[in-house]
């Protein structure tokens, strides 16, 4: 059964919410749908636009998925990943993806802007940062 973009949108802004995210990046998503950029050293935000905007829309159309963050790291080897948090359409996998949370784990699909091939999902370590956003730890 599909769920609901709403229903994805409230799991979305749960989500947020018990990451500690700052609070107006939070209000502007429920709002306006603005979807926010992590950005490295301290996690502050950008909105996403232009190309990355035209991924997510992408990306949710072909995987039935909302993306609610992206988070954005710098790797000397690897180069740019953007890892894109999302709500699924499996709700039987939320709870599980709740409790990687609250462990600082998160399953995201990380997009290598300099190797696309190596894009892939999987569980990435995440952390918030004094600026309220999130960072990347492994």
């Amino acid at each position: 059964m599909k769920i609901s973009v709403d229903e994805k949108k409230a799991e979305a802004i749960r989500r947020m919410e018990l990451l500690g995210i700052y609070p107006e990046t939070i209000r502007h998503f429920k709002k306006h749908n603005l979807v926010s950029v992590s950005e490295p050293p301290l996690g502050a935000f950008f909105w996403a636009r232009d190309n990355d905007l035209e991924f997510i829309k992408d990306f949710e159309a072909k995987h039935d998925a909302l993306v609610y963050m992206v988070v954005r790291t710098y790797y000397e080897e690897l180069g740019k990943l953007d890892s894109y948090l999302f709500v699924g359409d499996y709700r039987e996998e939320w709870k599980h993806d709740w409790q990687g949370l609250a462990d600082g784990e998160a399953f995201a699909y990380v997009r290598n802007h300099d190797c696309d091939w190596c894009s892939e999902f999987g569980t990435i370590g995440i952390k918030r940062t004094i600026a309220a956003g999130l960072v990347r730890t492994w």
